[in-house]
């Protein structure tokens, strides 16, 4: 049985569900330390963040991942508990398998793998991470990268563990990744009775049209690294649970995920002007998630090609694609970023699972980029 498999199992018994750790952080720092790496934590509100540093000159190369997972869901749906590691016709299930415990793991016994060999490698290696990362975030990533520019800590190169492969291990890599702006708006209207509409202004049928406009707009014809943008509706909720009362207003939650052919401020402007445009009383309340990043130097990229090339035989697809990732707060430094994991096809879902042959290949592709980059 390989290190990483081992280790990926140990983690997914540790029920760290956002934004608990449940002591991944403790096990992985345990597993480095002896290896020369200086352990920081960074803990605010119920989160935690490690920081984990070999060396201390440039440049810095850095796997940035996180220990928690996303509740279960119905435990009688799964085919084995969900924190119980299993093993099944050459998959391994378990909450995290795939996003990110698997990844995290391949991180730590690539260096277990890679230093011992070249203890004098160049620059400095360092991991990064975080158990709010399927959550808000608010105190996790976003508030370390402000300690590091506090102190004049620069990230070169930002190798990110998140499952990013589709059919086969490697066949893609996210080297940026759209926006998300989020937003919650209330559309205002007057309660009444069903049986009495003029004395009432329903904020449903007010808000109908206008989410028709909305889900028909072309925002933006994307570009040659991003699709266009999309909006989804994620909730939308009104009414006192009575059927003969017009609700007096109407909740709505939702979200873009915008490429670079458009600002945050566009899609404000143009989203109040639809409202207004049909004569909508509201107040509307914006979130900015992550703004969109795109690597387009070639060092980090190219490191992670020749890798995969060399491990597993071919190169992957750049990709933009997706949902957002911690990566988005680290590349505004001036740090490339790459993204490159297992598969995610089963991500967030029941019985979440990933091959158990590629949890070593894995390790083995993350050892070939530090030997590209620092041996």
């Amino acid at each position: 049985m390989s290190e990483t498999l081992n280790l990926t199992q140990e983690l997914i018994r540790r029920r760290s569900v956002t934004p608990e750790d449940a002591g991944c952080m403790d096990l992985i720092a345990a597993r480095l330390e002896p290896l020369g790496f200086i352990a920081e934590c960074f803990d605010f509100g119920e989160t935690r963040n490690i920081w984990l540093r070999r060396g201390k000159q440039s440049p810095l190369f850095v796997f940035l991942g996180h220990t928690d997972v996303v509740p279960p869901g119905p435990y009688d749906e799964w085919i084995s508990p969900p924190y119980e590691p299993t093993i099944r016709d050459g998959m391994l299930y378990g909450r995290g398998s795939a996003d990110m415990k698997s990844g995290v793991a391949a991180m730590v016994t690539a260096l277990e793998s890679f230093i011992p060999e070249h203890e004098n490698h160049r620059g400095s290696i360092a991991v990064l991470l975080t158990s709010d990362e399927e959550g808000d975030g608010k105190d996790a990533i976003v508030k370390v990268v402000e300690i590091f520019k506090a102190r004049g800590e620069k990230i070169d190169w930002c190798l990110v563990g998140e499952p990013s492969s589709f059919d086969r291990l490697g066949d893609v890599i996210r080297i940026g990744r759209r926006g998300s702006l989020c937003a919650v708006l209330r559309v205002l209207g007057v309660q009444g009775h069903v049986a009495y509409p003029n004395k009432a202004d329903n904020p449903i049928h007010r808000f109908a049209p206008a989410l028709e406009e909305l889900t028909s707009e072309v925002w933006d014809h994307g570009n040659e690294s991003f699709p266009p943008t999309s909006f989804q509706v994620s909730n939308i909720k009104a009414g006192t649970g009575a059927d003969n009362v017009i609700p007096g207003h109407l909740d709505v939650l939702f979200n873009f995920r915008f490429s670079t052919a458009i600002t945050e401020d566009e899609i404000k402007a143009r989203v109040h002007a639809l409202l207004n445009r049909h004569g909508l009383k509201y107040e509307l309340h914006w979130r900015l998630s992550g703004s969109p990043f795109l690597t387009t130097q070639p060092e980090l990229i190219e490191a992670v090609q020749q890798a995969l090339e060399q491990v597993v035989g071919s190169r992957a697809r750049p990709d933009t694609g997706g949902g957002t990732s911690d990566g988005r707060f680290i590349a505004p430094t001036g740090a490339q970023v790459v993204e490159v994991g297992v598969l995610n096809g089963s991500i967030h879902k029941i019985n979440e699972h990933t091959p158990v042959a590629d949890l070593e290949t894995l390790s083995q592709v993350y050892r070939q980029v530090l030997v590209n980059l620092l041996a």
